[in-house]
């Protein structure tokens, strides 16, 4: 059977490329549409005014003219269609409200202790519709909600698979979305980071991304895609194991990348990352031996990943903000110490995306799926 494109698929074809090129350059007129899509004027003028009528984009001020008449600026409207992301923690909840530009227009934290329980599902539902309508959207704009949490999930967003740090193992995406009339999701905390990565940076096409925070969280990224392989935990390098008679890692296994990689193994009980820093910038000994440590176990199991996954490395996580350029060249000089085939090529960089970047990466899936039915 032949594939024959009908006129209505060169219809659709038409309306797609002129609300992408619009939403690609920020603003455009309309004779530089049809300029850069080779298409008529009174196909642009059509579509423009189809795209108005369904709110999607907007006049948006006017071109500078030195002859005659000047032209009309075209622009998305950013908040046409929105998501939010939720990001759950033991005796806190962050929410953020995400444009179609990925941007974050909207945010509260709330004081809520999690409990595996009805009254608590019920409450953050609460609390989210709450904050929905203070953003005082139409229903039908809320593309879905995010609910990033610190375990693994199943590919369709559905259930918890792996939840030993606070979500338990087996809970169902029904707990939220009973109470809430839009799509919810839960999504890995540091595949939301990844996600994050991918949308700020255009540059980058295969990955390995690790969230280095209270606890550790890994993501491959292949052909600009999160990989989330058979069973949905790939890139779980956290549970890699770096010596296996070392601390006990809460997966219950012995000497797991997360005993020597998280925040958790680097700190002290009563340590902030701040006086960490603090005191490694000031050339204290113990703190220079204690980041040289952390360093060095780093090192071993970047060199392992990167002999079975040779691409860049991307470290993200609350200890982004610390990094400097030195401690990614000592980073670089002790893998290259450790491995078969050192470089000087660099392969290790440090995050280019927000600090709120989880809470973004639980929302921009949905801005993303949205955007390809356009």
């Amino acid at each position: 059977m032949e594939n024959n494109i009908t006129f209505k698929d060169i219809k659709k074809s038409n309306y797609s490329a002129i609300y992408h090129l619009i939403y690609q350059n920020g603003k455009l007129s309309k004779q530089e549409i049809a300029n850069q899509l080779h298409l008529s004027l009174p196909t642009v003028t059509q579509n423009l005014v189809r795209l108005e009528q369904e709110g999607l984009i907007e006049k948006s001020g006017q071109f500078e003219s030195s002859v005659g008449r000047r032209a009309a600026a075209y622009a998305i409207c950013p908040q046409a269609r929105i998501s939010i992301g939720v990001e759950i923690q033991k005796s806190t909840v962050q929410l953020l409200a995400v444009d179609l530009l990925g941007k974050a227009f909207q945010q509260k934290r709330l004081s809520l202790g999690y409990a595996n329980e009805d009254y608590y599902y019920k409450k953050l539902s609460q609390e989210v519709l709450a904050f929905i309508d203070a953003l005082q959207v139409k229903e039908e704009q809320v593309l879905g909600i995010g609910f990033a949490v610190q375990g693994l999930t199943s590919n369709d967003g559905k259930k918890i698979t792996y939840g030993k740090i606070l979500i338990s193992t087996g809970l169902d995406i029904e707990v939220f979305s009973q109470h809430l009339p839009y799509r919810c999701m839960f999504l890995h905390d540091a595949k939301c980071a990844a996600t994050t990565e991918l949308w700020v940076r255009n540059d980058m096409d295969d990955a390995v991304y690790l969230s280095i925070g209270p606890h550790l969280g890994g993501a491959v990224i292949i052909d600009r895609q999160i990989y989330m392989g058979k069973e949905g935990h790939s890139g779980t390098v956290e549970h890699m194991t770096v010596n296996p008679n070392g601390p006990p890692c809460y997966c219950g296994k012995k000497g797991c990348m997360e005993t020597y990689s998280s925040v958790h193994a680097l700190l002290t009980e009563d340590e902030s990352l701040e006086s960490f820093f603090e005191q490694l910038r000031n050339n204290s000994p113990v703190y220079v031996a204690r980041w040289n440590e952390f360093l060095n176990y780093l090192a071993i199991s970047i060199n392992n990943i990167h002999l079975v996954l040779n691409r860049e490395f991307i470290l993200g996580g609350h200890i982004t903000s610390y990094l400097r350029e030195e401690d990614i060249n000592i980073l670089h000089e002790k893998v290259n110490e450790k491995t078969a085939f050192p470089s000087n090529d660099p392969f290790i960089y440090i995050s280019r995306s927000p600090e709120n970047g989880v809470l973004l990466g639980a929302g921009i899936p949905f801005i993303q799926s949205f955007l390809n039915t356009i």
